[in-house]
């Protein structure tokens, strides 16, 4: 999208220029008007948005960012959301949208909508966590039963697919509405029209229950390369399917939400946001490392006597510290990664840490042999400095790998997202404990040394 279109719309937009306006959009895809929008203020998004016909100015409020869709919705009357835009929508995407609204404005869009069959579609999804597959399906698709002749079964696809934009795959299921397979499009060419659906079917057919986590949905669309995927209930009635577009949306989305997570940002925020905002989402892990540093500080104080006989050890603080910190950020992000691929299983705790602290062992020996022959070079062979420096960065990375893996695998098991344990909760126990490792040993070396 070019800065020079985007100021050719508002030029339009600002003289009021309705049918020029309308021409320049017209041919424009539902993504790059709803990208258009974001670069506008709200009162110019509204007059765009009047100039569009129904069916896109439905398809460019799903491509819009959550907040600005909020915004336009926030001043509609509920008889106009329901004609204007979920008429035109799929159920997934009008639950989307009614989601996000209070109970009784929710009921009174119901009200409105003209098929009763897409708002009794509506209210159900509605009753699920929008984090499952319930949550995040569609009941748009073309189902076939098992027991149809190919004449039949091709004359009920064809009246199906009437309603739906997009075909991903042809469900079968029996009398009782279990999936049992799917129909290879193929077999209508190939298959004699005496033949039944049920003769030609494909029985191998992924499914979820509806109430899978969304990720878990993404990993099997990911790893057996599907474009949909059926949802069935506990006696595997087909209810939906989910197709991949929506489930990319939502890996989208967590995984920028699990991003700011681990940058210390507690809640979901982006650039534009307003300085308040920014700030509630900021403060807290700034906070928690303020106080981190104080007890650093206090620490430190604790070892005056030792710091004061040997001042040279002051030096080295910040490079073991930012050791400590940089062993335990990757290793916690490793574990977090491997959690959520699932390459890392969380009940094989003590199997893992076990392989991470053999990779942390090797990285320690080097680097603390580096450390140590820089020390004999500048400070020489006797002085505490040499041997403190590489005993404590040994040390403080054989905890931090260990720590970093440990945490985000305990809160997995206690169904806590495992990416707050990596950036600054990570960072400011292994600076507090690489200090600690540090003196205490700089001062036992200390007192043998006398």
């Amino acid at each position: 999208m070019t800065t020079e279109l985007i100021e050719q719309v508002k030029e339009l937009i600002l003289s009021k220029d309705s049918v020029l306006l309308q021409d320049k959009i017209s041919t424009m895809h539902p993504a790059d008007i709803a990208e258009i929008c974001g670069e506008l203020d709200i009162e110019e998004a509204r007059f765009l948005y009047r100039q569009l016909d129904n069916e896109k100015a439905a398809d460019a409020l799903i491509e819009m960012d959550e907040d600005l869709r909020n915004e336009l919705l926030e001043e509609l009357p509920s008889e106009a959301i329901a004609k204007r835009f979920v008429n035109y929508m799929d159920t997934d995407d009008a639950v989307e949208i009614i989601r996000d609204m209070d109970e009784e404005k929710q009921e009174e869009v119901l009200s409105h909508i003209k098929d009763i069959e897409q708002a009794g579609d509506i209210v159900d999804l509605l009753q699920y966590d929008e984090d499952t597959a319930g949550g995040l399906m569609s009941t748009e698709m073309v189902v076939v039963n098992k027991n149809w002749s190919m004449p039949e079964c091709l004359k009920e696809m064809r009246r199906q697919a009437e309603d739906l934009d997009d075909i991903y795959y042809i469900y079968v299921v029996d009398d009782d509405d279990r999936l049992c397979g799917l129909f290879p499009l193929t077999k209508m060419v190939t298959s004699p029209s005496v033949s039944k659906v049920k003769h030609v079917m494909n029985t191998k057919v992924v499914s979820v229950d509806v109430d899978t986590p969304i990720d878990e949905v993404a990993l099997l669309i990911e790893k057996y390369n599907l474009v949909a995927i059926p949802v069935v209930d506990k006696i595997n009635r087909l209810l939906g399917q989910i197709t991949v577009d929506d489930v990319m949306d939502e890996v989208r989305e967590q995984t920028e939400h699990d991003q700011q997570l681990t940058a210390g940002i507690t809640q979901d925020i982006e650039s534009d946001d307003n300085v308040l905002k920014q700030t509630r989402a900021r403060l807290p892990w700034l906070l928690i490392g303020m106080f981190g540093g104080i007890g650093s500080s206090i620490l430190l104080n604790c070892f005056t006597d030792t710091l004061g006989s040997h001042p040279e050890m002051a030096l080295f603080i910040p490079l073991l510290a930012g050791m400590g910190g940089n062993v335990g950020v990757q290793s916690s992000a490793i574990a977090v990664q491997g959690l959520a691929n699932n390459s890392l299983d969380s009940k094989h705790i003590f199997s893992h840490i076990l392989k991470e602290s053999s990779v942390a062992l090797v990285n320690a020996a080097i680097l603390s042999a580096f450390i140590y022959i820089y020390n004999i070079l500048v400070y020489g062979a006797g002085d505490i400095i040499t041997m403190a420096v590489p005993l404590s960065l040994f040390v403080v990375i054989m905890f931090a790998s260990a720590f970093g893996t440990l945490i985000p695998m305990v809160l997995e098991r206690m169904d806590i997202n495992p990416a707050v344990a990596t950036g600054p909760f990570i960072q400011i126990v292994n600076d507090l404990s690489g200090m600690t490792f540090y003196m205490l040993i700089s001062m036992l070396l200390s007192n043998l040394f006398i």
